[in-house]
């Protein structure tokens, strides 16, 4: 996103007048949403004098500043022993099962131990490559038969995890689309048989969106939000476009904030978010 806020300035800067529709236009075209995008409008014309990059830079940054929580405290494992269960969910092609190993990686550098459970049971090549992952950076996984039902891959792992003692558990659930009723219903179950072990899991339930995708990141987040409570977004390709804008509308909307970002294809090219470091690199 520091990409469109450039070229934004150098666009403005060698203008004589502002063209307020196609200001607007840009901002929304940065996944800032329309209800912020109007808002720093009419802020800018309520000034009613000739505005410069500086002004646009200030507002929209003082607003997202204004909009985004302060940062979360980190993951953490539980307290009572038992696993710290975490869902990660999302339509295929958003890096959902990267994204996996990688928090499975970021928590084991943490002195954790993870578990990672294959419950993409329908899709061969999404349990193939997370056991390349698992392999790759050295954590048990759990897996089942093609076509298994996922939620018993989940609950066998759940239950080898509460009595080995180890600290997280991830599940990688099947790409749905969000328009499928069956397989947002087949999310409900799994969270359904993980609670039979304990009651309070899954703890913590992530949506991956990929940022390139704008608007669309916005409405699948809203569709999952409905079937399963969500926690937090991870939000990747934010090396490719820089739109990171979407990350501020879908907590506007939604208020389901940015857990973590993923930056490009390494293991060690995902962070968790920060607030302040983003609303700086943005701009």
């Amino acid at each position: 996103m520091a990409g469109f806020f450039k070229k934004l300035i150098n666009k403005v800067t060698n203008k004589a007048e502002i063209d307020w529709d196609e200001l607007e236009a840009d901002l929304i075209s940065a996944d800032l949403g329309a209800r912020l995008s109007m808002t720093i409008i009419d802020e800018l014309q309520a000034l009613g004098r000739k505005v410069n990059s500086d002004d646009i830079v200030d507002t929209a940054k003082r607003h997202i500043g204004e909009i985004l929580p302060e940062d979360l405290p980190p993951i953490e494992p539980r307290t009572d022993g038992k696993p710290h269960v975490l869902l990660m969910v999302g339509v295929n092609g958003t890096g959902k099962t990267t994204s996996t190993a990688k928090l499975a990686l970021h928590l084991k550098k943490q002195g954790h131990t993870v578990m990672v459970a294959a419950a993409d049971t329908f899709r061969a090549a999404a349990v193939e490559q997370l056991e390349v992952w698992a392999e790759r950076i050295d954590v048990p996984i759990m897996t089942g038969a093609k076509n298994a039902d996922p939620s018993s891959v989940c609950y066998k792992a759940h239950e080898v995890c509460i009595s080995e003692g180890i600290d997280f558990l991830i599940c990688d659930t099947a790409g749905r689309l969000h328009t499928r009723h069956n397989l947002m219903e087949e999310l409900s179950k799994i969270e359904r048989t993980i609670a039979k072990q304990d009651e309070t899991a899954p703890h913590t339930k992530l949506i991956v969106v990929d940022a390139t995708t704008g608007s669309n990141a916005l409405q699948q987040t809203r569709e999952f939000n409905k079937a399963i409570e969500l926690s937090g977004l991870v939000v990747t390709k934010l090396d490719g476009s820089g739109k990171g804008g979407i990350i501020i509308s879908i907590y506007q909307d939604l208020k389901i904030p940015a857990r973590f970002i993923g930056l490009g294809e390494e293991p060690e090219m995902f962070k968790i978010f920060n607030k302040e470091e983003f609303t700086k690199e943005i701009m």
